[in-house]
């Protein structure tokens, strides 16, 4: 039997000590397998965020269980955490590329923090992630002198430069017009199954819930929906 990729059960978290002490997550089941896109909706406040820090090894687990990629982070130290974080591709609402960097050396950067890559083979990768997203003529654009579709496009090739199995989204559309939300969202889809990458996306977008294997619903800290769309369709 193969193992999910991410594996939860019964899951709570807090913010705050003392008399300030504030339950954000309710017993959280969830399971989600490898070449998975799971998409997760739920208004502001419910617990998204919180949820995808926890299995994005940014935050400590608190009480449950937490397993990622075979590694149980129950009482992780900091130092397993940041093991796995490298294992790990993250794409965020903001960008957040450097503008001192080109976009080849904004993705290169992911590629230095393995010390088994020489600089020629991390420029040479980052050229090739480039050109897969679209980009091959703007390696060496600056920020500033891209769009914005074009930089989340960058960062999609950063996040994906090192083959993780697990990429984590959070409202990578917020900021982008329907066309551009389109393009990158289906840009990501397409190098996932190609490298066999399991996707868990955060977003309030409903225009792209179309590329979910399965959605699974957030209110007040809660699950309360998991939804297998490729099981409806069939």
């Amino acid at each position: 039997m193969v193992e999910p990729v991410i594996a939860i059960e019964n899951l709570n978290h807090y913010y705050g000590k003392g008399n300030l002490k504030k339950q954000v997550l309710f017993d959280i089941n969830l399971s989600i397998n490898a070449g998975e896109i799971v998409i997760m909706t739920g208004p502001s406040g419910s617990g998204k965020t919180t949820l995808l820090s926890l299995i994005g090894c940014l935050r400590s687990v608190q009480e449950g269980n937490l397993t990622l990629l075979d590694r149980q982070l129950n009482g992780a130290k900091e130092s397993k955490l940041v093991q796995m974080r490298r294992q790990i591709g993250y794409i965020f609402q903001a960008h957040n590329l450097l503008g001192f960097l080109s976009a080849k050396q904004n993705v290169q950067m992911s590629i230095e923090l393995n010390d088994h890559i020489s600089k020629q083979q991390a420029e040479a990768k980052s050229t090739e992630m480039l050109q897969a997203v679209g980009l091959g003529e703007r390696v060496n654009y600056y920020p500033d002198s891209l769009s914005g579709g074009q930089k989340q496009r960058i960062a999609i090739a950063r996040a994906l430069v090192n083959h993780p199995k697990l990429i984590l989204a959070d409202e990578p559309t917020a900021a982008l017009d329907k066309k551009s939300g389109r393009d990158v969202v289906e840009i990501m889809q397409r190098l996932a199954k190609e490298q066999g990458s399991t996707i868990l996306m955060v977003t309030h977008d409903n225009r792209i819930l179309d590329i979910a294997d399965r959605i699974v619903d957030m209110e007040d800290g809660y699950l309360t929906r998991n939804a297998d769309l490729s099981a409806a369709s069939s």
